[in-house]
């Protein structure tokens, strides 16, 4: 077999991202998204992307994404290969020196669908080669103005926080027990909780939303019962956070930071509100459910 050339693209050759016939199936492609460059009015840099050829063909393809400000690389949300061409598609991931977390997009009830399935487990077991191993799955939702807004329960009071370090210090508390995988392998790191606190709260910050919208909730006596973030990330609004301290779980609390935070970004005039919580998070899922957030995507994520 011909060797690889595994290589980035440049601004004038970026069209050549486009040749590999599209699967249809899974990735970014599968949901009506195009790869174009940011000069393009699309989402992704040259330079950040990359292909391996062979013979002058692409049979492998990466596309490493970011926000706008970035100066390096939020995830790999584009990878995938042409078929029979598993190998080229690990090395491609293998030479490349961009790191990220892999994030691969899934239709809901994708291990229903025998092609789908064959598909992702495809791009699974490539990444897998290159090095990476799967950290969480995920559901993504999609609220929109039909779903209707759910009544408020009125148990909670909501106030603006304007103090970083109040708001540090709620993170610190709803990590501290979390069923979240991103928290958790923070935990884990030498960062431990204060890490894993501030990765969130540097979340936020990175969120092109109005700091002013962050809200802390508390309870009739006065007592914080936990924290929710509206925010606008760079595909538009987005439920930024909900967190529940420990000392206030089993109330259903979550429920009642998801509603307020529904209600506030659909006054702001959002005519979406996507979301995303671990599959494992049985309470948040449950959650969402409840308040007419539908599961449109299911997401995989490789470290």
């Amino acid at each position: 077999m011909t060797d690889l050339v595994i290589r980035a693209l440049t601004e004038s050759d970026a069209h050549l991202f486009r040749t590999l016939p599209d699967p249809g199936l899974v990735g970014r492609a599968a949901f009506g998204h195009s790869y174009a460059t940011v000069r393009e009015g699309g989402e992704y840099r040259p330079e950040w992307t990359w292909i391996a050829e062979r013979d002058g063909v692409v049979v492998a393809r990466a596309a490493w994404w970011s926000g706008p400000a970035d100066t390096a690389p939020v995830t790999l949300n584009w990878f995938d290969f042409a078929d029979g061409e598993d190998e080229a598609g690990t090395e491609l991931l293998r030479q490349s020196p961009l790191y990220a977390e892999y994030e691969l997009i899934l239709p809901a009830g994708w291990r229903d669908r025998p092609d789908v399935a064959a598909a992702a487990e495809a791009r699974i077991a490539a990444a897998r080669a290159a090095g990476m191993k799967p950290l969480v799955e995920r559901y993504r939702y999609l609220w929109t103005p039909e779903c209707g807004l759910p009544e408020r329960p009125g148990r909670l009071t909501f106030r603006p926080e304007p103090d970083d370090a109040v708001i540090l210090d709620v993170l610190r508390r709803v990590h501290s027990v979390t069923l979240d995988a991103h928290a958790r392998r923070a935990i884990e790191g030498p960062g431990g909780l204060e890490q894993a606190a501030q990765e969130e709260l540097d979340f936020f910050h990175w969120c092109p939303s109005p700091r002013s919208w962050w809200q802390l909730a508390y309870t009739p006596e006065g007592e914080v019962a936990g924290l929710h973030v509206p925010a606008r990330n760079p595909g538009g609004p987005c439920i930024g956070f909900i967190g529940v301290v420990p000392e206030q779980r089993g109330h259903g609390y979550g429920y009642d930071l998801l509603v307020e935070c529904t209600h506030f970004l659909a006054a702001e005039g959002a005519e979406f509100i996507a979301g995303a919580t671990d599959q494992g998070n049985a309470p948040m899922a449950a959650a969402f459910a409840r308040a007419g957030h539908p599961v449109t995507q299911e997401r995989i994520h490789l470290v």
